[in-house]
């Protein structure tokens, strides 16, 4: 599993005229699935996900998660982020999971994600065409790969 991670003041996901999404202080993850993304991948980047210190605390350093601000957060599936663009310049998308894969995986994570943050989280709607809206707040941006965290 491939995610990128944005703290947000604001942020919200719309499909067609239809608002699906919407948040406050707190994280937006792209996530993108790959075949052999498991349950250990899951577990793992979520506990990542709620842990992970990129909210400032008294002193402007970042040194709070999510769950220290109790803020909100919205997945959004993104098979793009498993681009090849080795040769030529069309991406290759083939290493990106078939809907038959990776729905089950994404609600999985979500609801992984739910669990370790003890509230709903959003989401935008896998497969749809989506428009993504945000205030990168800092800019704070972080890419995790599950398969890279040796």
């Amino acid at each position: 599993m491939k995610a990128v991670i944005q703290r947000v003041t604001k942020a919200s996901v719309t499909t067609g005229r239809v608002k699906v999404a919407s948040i406050n202080d707190g994280l937006l993850i792209l996530l993108g699935i790959i075949n052999e993304d498991t349950q250990e991948d899951i577990t793992w980047l979520s506990n990542k996900i709620a842990n992970l210190r990129v909210f400032g605390d008294d002193q402007g350093v970042m040194n709070k998660s999510i769950l220290d601000i109790n803020g909100d957060a919205i997945v959004v599936s993104q098979f793009t982020l498993h681009a090849n663009t080795k040769k030529g310049n069309r991406p290759s998308y083939i290493k990106a999971a078939k809907p038959d894969v990776a729905i089950p995986l994404y609600e999985q994570f979500v609801s992984q994600l739910e669990s370790d943050l003890g509230k709903r989280v959003q989401t935008g709607e896998f497969g749809a065409d989506m428009k993504v809206e945000l205030i990168n707040d800092g800019p704070v941006t972080i890419i995790i790969d599950t398969k890279q965290k040796g």
